[in-house]
């Protein structure tokens, strides 16, 4: 067993990058701070550095010194100023599953404690109030008033066929909250059987892996397990791509777990969401979470394609070449500056386009992206697809007087 929080196959891995720079190439944020410093590849051998702290004969008989504490302290901050975003993951030629190694890496700082700063208040927001931003979590559900119709029970039911597992961003970030008002009102109308889990509902666990927190994340998951199971749901749906991929990743969970564009999608093709016309020009923009992170490129598509009057134009990097909007990995917690200039890349690419909307299926891409939209007054509208859809929505035909 390694004295490090590395397992075995990341430390054969780490040591067996060719150095063919790849990476390097495809990195959204080497790319928008032009340093070297994040590239990938450098990260790569950051990890050969910390493990050979703690191998020292080998360190001697390599004749390798270990790094100085200046040294380790910049490394360590570069090494959280990434998105997570995987796409040096899909260009790698040796199959190194980088993601993995990057939230490994982050662990062992964590470990050997040389992180950001704000990394000990993602803690203490986790640890006190249960979601990350350090919320009253009894506020989680209080969206649902933002409604045209606000249910009188709220969507809190003892059981239920799904359960909506909303996702701190959405829950409470006044932007996103419209995120989940179109979801519910879609839901209710396709006459589905759902339910919130209200302040039941904890943090997913995503931001602990994006800052090496996931010492923490057994309480969380057993805790949101044992929320869903006692709804006696069959499945557990998310509109936010992070906590849907945390779920299929690390819960192990009983239930069938879908992100939102599967579930409409699935009550589309049931004739459960009759659709108007909505002449429109949209690009669509494959969250990091929901495309490379879960597969999920055709269901979002295929829901724009249904929509009658909208034209899709797809960007220049799409599907498993998608570009990171900014916005993972905590990065704007760590590096704001960073995260806006990898946004502005992104908007770049979209107005390329010629289309009047970017639609994507993520809260936190909402947010970062019309966060710069709004600052620099671009001419562009920024979507979640559960928005859209929600507008294409046709309403009930009245019976006559």
């Amino acid at each position: 067993m390694s004295r490090t929080g590395f397992r075995l196959r990341q430390m054969l891995e780490a040591g067996a990058c060719t150095r063919c720079r790849l990476c390097a190439e495809v990195c959204p944020a080497a790319s928008a701070a032009a340093s070297g410093g994040l590239a990938p590849l450098t990260r790569l051998r950051g990890v050969e550095t910390l493990l050979l702290r703690d191998r020292r004969l080998l360190s001697r008989l390599l004749r390798r010194r270990p790094p100085d504490p200046q040294t380790l302290e910049r490394f360590a901050e570069d090494a959280f100023r990434c998105t997570l975003c995987g796409r040096c993951e899909t260009v790698c030629p040796l199959g190194i599953r980088l993601k993995e190694l990057w939230a490994a890496l982050r662990g062992e700082l964590v470990r050997r404690k040389r992180f950001p700063a704000k990394i000990e208040a993602i803690r203490r927001h986790l640890e006190e109030s249960r979601n990350v931003f350090g919320e009253d979590n009894a506020e989680r559900a209080e969206w649902v008033e933002e409604m045209r119709r606000p249910p009188d029970h709220g969507f809190r039911k003892e059981r239920a066929e799904v359960v909506y597992f909303t996702g701190c961003v959405a829950a409470y970030f006044p932007l996103a909250q419209k995120i989940p008002v179109a979801f519910a009102e879609i839901l209710e109308a396709a006459g589905a059987d759902f339910t919130l889990l209200g302040e039941e509902e904890w943090c997913c666990g995503f931001p602990m892996l994006g800052a090496g927190l996931m010492e923490m994340f057994a309480a969380f998951r057993e805790h949101n397990l044992a929320a869903v199971e006692g709804r006696g749901a069959k499945r557990a749906v998310f509109a936010c791509p992070s906590c849907y991929r945390m779920w299929r990743e690390h819960y192990g969970a009983a239930v069938e777990l879908l992100s939102a564009p599967e579930l409409l999608l699935s009550l589309l093709r049931a004739g459960r969401i009759p659709l108007k016309e909505l002449p429109l020009a949209v690009t669509y923009h494959d969250p990091c979470d929901l495309g490379r992170g879960a597969g999920v490129y055709e269901a979002p598509r295929e829901l724009l394609r249904a929509i009658p009057g909208l034209r899709l134009v797809e960007l220049a990097h799409h599907g498993e070449d998608c570009l990171c909007c900014g916005g993972g990995g905590n990065l704007e917690m760590v590096d704001p500056e960073l995260a806006a200039r990898i946004a502005a890349a992104k908007i770049e690419e979209v107005l390329a386009t010629g289309a009047r909307a970017v639609v994507t299926a993520c809260q936190q891409c909402v947010r970062v992206m019309t966060g710069h939209v709004r600052r620099n007054r671009v001419p562009l509208e920024v979507l979640d697809i559960v928005q859209l859809l929600r507008r294409a929505l046709a309403e009930p035909k009245r019976p006559p007087d």
